[in-house]
């Protein structure tokens, strides 16, 4: 920041005087381990823009979005904030968002193809953007290469499907030797993505599609690789143990989990391992998380406002800045960047190219106002199925009813 400031004094001495914008931001995804690297970002732009001054302020995630709400209740809201997916539907739809639109395609607008469609997408609302996607990260297939080749079993691919999956798992699992073919966990946030795998999907808008076939089969597919194959352990035989404690342990040889895995595996399993994209059945279907800059519908100067999202969500330097000290990826897509080269050619896992060819099959999870209470709902009755107190049939059938009740149909 000092650089740009010393260059706008420059300037202003040698008659270039011009007036100086500044722009709040309001972030949660930097914390004071990488208050350094946004600095630094800041002056970046700042240099690019000396007419332009960036005022930052952050907040941790468990109490940002109370302290944004109550910012805008006040009138004071920053002008640039960050929003993660299930946060910006609310925002949107009450219209306290700039649009901006007119500048994604305009003269200082972003190139097409700089982000994955499912990422740019994920943050528009009824035909409008209203963000940009700043990171993401995604959920993969996790497998134990070690006991893959103990028996003599080709590694997951992009061709497998939900059978080859559980053909693989079956194959691998040897309970009384504490080892397990995967675990999958069995709830919302598994479960939305696994019915899109299905060919159906949590519908809540025109109406409400929870108790269907194709999501019947899906709750199946969770539920039976504990109930009917055996393949994943149950709470009681993880004696404790989270999924990722196992994996690292060796007694799990494949698990499906998010990318932030990375550094704990590498860490802490004495194995080889890798990831794949996540198998589907009708079609694949990937977790889509992503946290994304918007611009306040109220900030006093919009054009300077754009400049700084656009400069967080596509600038060379901040996708640097984020891979060299694991602050999150950026939405880019691999076609329109060459910074993601260093991410990509680590070691470990080697098939880091399946985390961006996740990003071609991601499916956004419904969202509504009521979101704590809807995924309560979902998750309620997915144990119960899991648990056998419920059939996947009436788990679903009660959840259908709770959320036309919740959202009032």
């Amino acid at each position: 920041m000092k650089t740009a400031r010393i260059l706008a004094l420059l300037l202003a001495v040698a008659g270039f005087a011009f007036a100086q914008t500044t722009v709040s931001y309001f972030s949660f995804t930097t914390d004071q381990s990488h208050m350094d690297e946004l600095e630094a970002l800041i002056e970046i732009f700042e240099s690019q823009n000396p007419e332009i001054e960036i005022a930052v302020s952050t907040a941790p995630y468990d109490n940002y979005f109370t302290k944004l709400q109550t910012d805008y209740a006040a009138g004071n809201a920053a002008d640039v904030f960050e929003l993660n997916y299930e946060n910006f539907v609310t925002f949107a739809s009450r219209g306290l968002l700039e649009p901006l639109a007119e500048h994604l395609t305009g003269d200082d607008g972003v190139a097409e193809g700089t982000f994955y469609p499912a990422a740019l997408n994920a943050f528009s609302h009824d035909g409008t953007q209203y963000g940009l996607p700043i990171t993401f990260s995604t959920v993969v297939l996790y497998y134990n290469a070690d006991l893959f080749d103990a028996a003599g079993l080709a590694y997951p691919d992009n061709d497998w499907t939900w059978d080859d999956l559980l053909a693989a798992a079956t194959d691998l699992t040897d309970a009384q030797n504490r080892v397990w073919g995967v675990h999958q966990p069995v709830q919302f946030w598994e479960f939305y993505k696994v019915a899109a795998q299905a060919g159906g999907g949590l519908t809540l808008d025109p109406t409400i599609q929870i108790d269907t076939p194709e999501n019947r089969e899906a709750l199946a597919y969770l539920v039976d690789k504990t109930r009917v194959h055996g393949v994943m352990p149950t709470t009681a035989e993880m004696s404790g143990l989270g999924d990722a404690d196992m994996f690292a342990a060796g007694q799990l040889a494949m698990t499906i989990t998010g990318i932030w895995m990375f550094d704990s595996f590498i860490n802490n399993a004495d194995f080889n391992w890798d990831i794949a994209v996540e198998p589907g059945q009708e079609r694949r279907a990937t977790h889509f998380f992503s946290n994304a800059a918007v611009v306040n519908d109220g900030a006093a100067d919009v054009d300077a406002a754009w400049k700084w999202v656009k400069f967080l969500a596509s600038d060379p330097a901040v996708a640097e800045a984020r891979i060299a000290s694991s602050w999150e990826l950026p939405a880019l897509s691999l076609e329109a960047s060459d910074v993601l080269e260093p991410y990509l050619a680590q070691e470990q896992p080697g098939n880091r190219e399946a985390v961006f060819e996740s990003l071609r099959y991601a499916v956004n999870p419904p969202v509504v106002e009521k979101q704590p209470e809807l995924q309560d709902i979902i998750n309620q009755e997915l144990e119960a199925a899991l648990l056998g107190a419920k059939s996947v049939e009436a788990a679903l059938a009660s959840a259908q009813q709770r959320v036309e009740e919740l959202l009032g149909e």
